[in-house]
Order: C-alpha cells, then sequence, then structure tokens
C-alpha cells in the first residue's frame, strides 16, 4: 500500500493513478474490481443510500478481500463507535467521511481504529478546496456539490478548480466519472486516484463488469497478469 507522502503538490510523483471502485454490496462485484486492479472498493454505510451494503455482505466481502486492495467504509455522521465497530468487523483499512465530520473526530476515528482516514469536500468553489487544509486525515476527495446530498450524484463539477491546488495531503477526485471522461480528468487535475460509483453500474448497488474493465484500463490500470479475459 502506498505510503503518505510528506510533501505533495498537485501532481503527484505516481507512475499510475489509483482507481476506487464504490458502492460496492455483493462479493462478486467486489471481488471483479479487486482482480482487474482496483486499489479499493468501498462499502457504503449511509442507510439511504440506495448503495447502502448489508453488514453481513460487507463482512463477506472484507474476509475475502483482506490484504488485496483497500478496503473502504463510508460513512455519513455516524457515531465514532458505529465506525469502530464497522472497521472490525469488515477489515477495514480505509475510513470515508461524507458527512459533517470534523478534523478531531477524523483523527481519533484512525486513532481508534488503525484505518486511514479520507475527508470528502463537496466543491462549487476554490473555497471549499482550500478549506479541505483544515483536515490533516490522509487523503482528501472532492467531490460535486449538490444540495442535500452527500454522494454518489453521478455529476461532476469544475476539474480546473483542482488543477492549481497545491498540498500534502494526496487528493482523490469523485462525482461524474465514467471510462469516457476519467482519461480527461486524470490529465487536468493529476490526482493520486480516482473514486467510481455510478459511471460503472448496470442499476445502483450492481456492477456492470465491463464498464468497470473499460474504466480501469481508461485510468491507466494495467491489467493483473494472472487475470484472463475472454
Amino acid at each position: 500500500m502506498p505510503a503518505r507522502m510528506e510533501e505533495s503538490p498537485c501532481a503527484y510523483p505516481w507512475d499510475m493513478t489509483s482507481v476506487k471502485v464504490c458502492g460496492m454490496t455483493n462479493l462478486a462485484d467486489a471481488e471483479h474490481a479487486a482482480a482487474h486492479g482496483a486499489w479499493a472498493i468501498g462499502l457504503i454505510h449511509h442507510r439511504e443510500s440506495p448503495r447502502h451494503v448489508d453488514p453481513e455482505v460487507a463482512e463477506e466481502i472484507g474476509a475475502a478481500l483482506k490484504r488485496r486492495c483497500e478496503i473502504a467504509g463510508v460513512f455519513v455522521n455516524s457515531t465514532l463507535e458505529e465506525v469502530i465497530d464497522a472497521a472490525d468487523r469488515e477489515n477495514l483499512t480505509l475510513l470515508q467521511f461524507h458527512g459533517d465530520e470534523g478534523p478531531s473526530f477524523c483523527i481519533e476515528a484512525r486513532r481508534r481504529t488503525g484505518a486511514r482516514v479520507m475527508k470528502a469536500l463537496r466543491v462549487r468553489s476554490g473555497e471549499d478546496i482550500q478549506a479541505a487544509e483544515a483536515f490533516r486525515t490522509d487523503f482528501h476527495l472532492f467531490d460535486a456539490h449538490r444540495r442535500g446530498t452527500p454522494g454518489g450524484t453521478g455529476e461532476s463539477f469544475d476539474w480546473e478548480l483542482l488543477a492549481g491546488r497545491r498540498s500534502k495531503v494526496p487528493m482523490v477526485l469523485a462525482g461524474g466519472l465514467k471510462p469516457e471522461n476519467v482519461a480527461e480528468a486524470i490529465e487536468i487535475v493529476k490526482p493520486y486516484a480516482v473514486d467510481v460509483v455510478s459511471g460503472v453500474e448496470a442499476e445502483p448497488g450492481r456492477k456492470d463488469h465491463a464498464k468497470v474493465e473499460a474504466f480501469l484500463a481508461a485510468a491507466g490500470v494495467e491489467l493483473p497478469s494472472q487475470v484472463t479475459t475472454t
């Protein structure tokens, strides 16, 4: 797993952009993404989301993919105890916070679980990007802003707002990404990773495996040598 950088400008010195495939609700989709080179898979714990994962399925996925990729738990204003419990049961290695969690909550969650932390921020202007610097987390995720919706909108935002960002915190880009536009997004933003949900779905909560593979290829992820395609 990549280590956190001590000094990291916008153009991170990675050879390849990593990919997180989020909104997993079944083991088959999670296994497929991991086998085809995804850096991380995401398990959504927000009950109002159409991609909310059943706790038993989350535990199954966490057990199967342990040490194979990053296993991210996505939370929206969960309590610290709920986060700690899920991290323990599901082998979470990454905690992604999409709600009103403050800097101290993020620090304590990392301390109590040992998992790395990604704070998500919804972007309307450059001020939202600058506000991320209050969070000394392992990653900053930038997503589109839609009032009342914490994420998974399928909408993008002005990527040029991120083009001049300089920060010590690696950046993850989300919002409206799909196989047809992810290469352009990477060229403009140069993120550490990109995060996709609806852009690779057959329907909410179920992945289209061909779209997942196309997205990974468009992002520059090399197909692992042990995987064969038909």
